[in-house]
């Protein structure tokens, strides 16, 4: 998987809880929009 590059970090089991908490941390406040639409329907 490293090889790949799918591993970002390799953390000691004592440390989970704390990546956990910080990955989360990071995340609580991403907003995401949805994509624009290009085009509209068309009415017929």
């Amino acid at each position: 998987a490293a090889e790949h590059g799918l591993v970002d970090d390799v953390i000691d089991p004592a440390d989970t809880r704390a990546a956990i908490a910080r990955g989360l941390n990071a995340l609580r406040d991403k907003r995401t929009e949805p994509p624009r639409r290009k085009h509209g329907n068309t009415p017929l």
